[in-house]
């Protein structure tokens, strides 16, 4: 009996000093390892175990709104920027329909170097319009560039011809307008009403956004007792 006791101590000890590594002489090294040969529990809790660290990167999906753009009544095929970047096209018969995310914005559209701008704040699933047909009408009378005859007058046998040209693009322009005339005379050698027309070119280069005029004379025939009729314009060429 005596002899069980005492096998039983001296295994109670072994399992301590070898869970403890008592045994370790360098106190500064680190054992590896320290196994207890009669301790199987000891050997599973000494060893090292690392464990992962938390993957704090979290996916968050941005609610959306939708945004309509129109220039409702206004004959364009207009660029849409939506904050500084472009977006799509909108013209009259066709908005521009978008999603996008929640929170402040800013729309803009742009004829020319004239641009129309609307600050809007975009709410999940609540849909804004946006119509910038009414201020385009107002800002900007001619979408592309043209040419129109704001006066005419006659001086002896000549019609003057004021031809505006109005550049409304980004960049400048060489412009060129046919303008024509049709009138009527009495022929100096037969007395008789002649009818007959006279026709020719106004030209100007017009800087982007900017507009110029040009006056043009064109010349009766020989005759006398004119009657002429409103000036025309005819075909309108860019470079």
């Amino acid at each position: 009996m005596k002899m069980i006791v005492f096998l039983t101590l001296l295994i109670t000890v072994v399992c301590i000093l070898a869970a403890g590594c008592i045994g370790q002489t360098n106190k500064d090294t680190v054992p590896e390892k320290c196994v207890c040969p009669v301790c199987p529990v000891l050997n599973a809790t000494s060893t090292n175990t690392t464990f992962p660290e938390p993957n704090m990167t979290a996916n968050i999906t941005k609610l959306k709104g939708p945004l309509r753009i129109s220039i409702s009544g206004f004959n364009a095929f207009l660029d849409v920027i939506l904050d500084n970047h472009s977006v799509g096209n909108v013209t009259m018969e066709k908005p521009l329909d978008l999603l996008i995310d929640e929170g402040n914005h800013t729309i803009k559209v742009c004829v020319g170097s004239i641009c129309e701008n609307e600050e809007v704040k975009i709410v999940f699933a609540k849909r804004t319009v946006i119509d910038f047909g009414d201020r385009l009408r107002k800002n900007v009378v001619f979408p592309t560039p043209t040419a129109r005859i704001i006066d005419y007058f006659r001086s002896g046998d000549s019609v003057y011809v004021v031809v505006e040209f109005i550049n409304p693009s980004v960049k400048d322009l060489s412009m060129t307008a046919e303008v024509s005339v049709g009138y009527s005379f009495i022929d100096e050698r037969t007395d008789l009403r002649v009818a007959e027309s006279t026709r020719g070119k106004a030209q100007a280069d017009v800087k982007a956004g900017q507009r110029e005029t040009d006056v043009l004379s064109l010349d009766f025939s020989n005759g006398y007792s004119y009657i002429f009729d409103p000036p025309a314009l005819g075909q309108i060429t860019t470079n």
